[in-house]
């Protein structure tokens, strides 16, 4: 029984440390898929800045199967310098960025500014999330 209870600590502690090495849990949050890349598209339609509650919901959808949407809904922070997982929280938030981007046609891609996924999210939510329905002639004048 003992030795039950040490091969939970050593998982826990594998998936905590190891990080910096390739190893983590499948299930966690900065885990990256050997499919998952940069120039990915997350998801088959582009936004052009019409739509964008449609667009949005996929989104959400893909980010939440690929367990990335806490990049975008600030549920998911910088670590802390002391956890040691700055390093894969920045690498995961970089590639949701980049799906993001790739979603855009190169006319719109002036949000690739933000700094985190969540910034370029909120960028996006305040162009395009309004009950007025913000259109992309609204954009190109910001």
């Amino acid at each position: 029984m003992e030795e039950g209870k040490a091969n939970d600590t050593t998982k826990a502690s594998v998936s905590a440390t190891s990080v910096g090495f390739g190893l983590m849990d499948s299930a966690h949050p900065y885990y990256l898929h050997p499919s998952d890349y940069p120039g990915m598209n997350l998801i088959s339609s582009s936004f052009d800045g019409r739509g964008y509650g449609g667009w949005r919901r996929v989104v959400v959808i893909a980010l939440y199967a690929k367990n990335k949407l806490g990049f975008i809904d600030g549920t998911l922070v910088m670590p802390d310098v002391e956890s040691g997982l700055q390093r894969a929280w920045s690498r995961c938030n970089d590639l949701v960025l980049s799906w993001l981007l790739n979603s855009f046609p190169k006319k719109m891609q002036k949000v690739s500014y933000s700094e985190s996924a969540k910034d370029m999210w909120n960028d996006l939510e305040d162009r395009f999330g309004l009950a007025s329905g913000a259109n992309f002639s609204n954009y190109k004048k910001n």
